[in-house]
């Protein structure tokens, strides 16, 4: 007898810290109970039978309600309650997770003499990412680039572009990004306020941020997904070079469109190799 259900998220993660409440038809509660850290709720109580509404709801979800029918043995089975984050928008679930250089992708997108575009990735990057437990705009991400790691397919542009013209690398070896903050911007859409640290100058940098998802890898792990993009002023960074070289190679452009798709592993660090 009493109330089962298994309260997730869109993802299938379970939500440890859900309320089930189960109201008769006048309204009056007759059942409140809280979700295990696997997310289920067992609970005991002899219900009548009857018709009842059940609520879950969870801090930073929005509430969900259902119908349930119990039976003559007094038992109410709900299966499984899915909840949305608030807003509408989603994250992985809370705790650390480490970004995946194999798997992921630091790119950046000029224009080259006007035309056409010149496509460069940085190829040694570092990362975490901390899901905040509660409040998910307490969230965190951290990122370190070595800057002379750029390549963009050609060795001559990619030398200039370590040089003192551009990078400098050898006084500025990284570039970092801290998030100060992040924001709701929709269905699965968040906005990372972050400073980033590039060419000795730190200026005020958002991110355009979309989760794209959490699912087991074959290595026994979870991972999750997202692509952020942002528009960087070279300028801002004070990179005013803009000239075109002997050898016909034009500056690269003075805005550069910053394209980043992520996957990220849960824990601390990543899986031994």
């Amino acid at each position: 007898m009493g109330l089962t259900a298994r309260i997730r998220t869109r993802d299938g993660w379970a939500v440890s810290h859900a309320v089930v409440t189960v109201t008769d038809m006048t309204g009056t509660q007759v059942l409140r109970a809280e979700a295990g850290t696997e997310g289920t709720v067992r609970d005991t109580t002899a219900l009548a039978p009857g018709a009842y509404t059940v609520i879950v709801t969870a801090v930073g979800y929005a509430p969900a309600a259902s119908s349930a029918i119990v039976t003559a043995s007094g038992r109410a089975e709900v299966g499984t309650v899915t909840l949305a984050r608030q807003g509408g928008t989603e994250l992985p679930p809370p705790g650390p997770w480490t970004i995946d250089p194999a798997h992921s992708s630091v790119a950046a997108v000029a224009q080259h003499l006007g035309i056409s575009s010149v496509h460069g990735r940085f190829t040694d990057f570092a990362g975490t990412v901390e899901i905040a437990p509660d409040d998910v705009t307490k969230s965190r991400v951290e990122a370190v680039i070595r800057a002379a790691s750029i390549d963009t397919g050609n060795g001559m542009r990619d030398t200039h572009l370590r040089s003192a013209d551009f990078l400098d690398t050898e006084r500025f070896p990284e570039i970092t990004y801290r998030s100060t903050g992040v924001t709701e911007a929709g269905p699965d859409r968040w906005t990372v306020h972050g400073e980033l640290g590039l060419h000795g100058v730190v200026r005020a940098v958002d991110l355009d941020l979309s989760y794209l998802g959490t699912g087991a890898d074959p290595w026994g792990g979870t991972r999750a997904a997202f692509r952020a993009t942002t528009e960087l002023r070279r300028e801002d960074f004070a990179m005013n070079y803009n000239q075109v070289l002997q050898a016909g190679i034009a500056a690269i452009g003075t805005t550069l469109r910053v394209e980043l798709d992520i996957q990220a592993v849960q824990g601390e660090s990543l899986p031994a190799a």
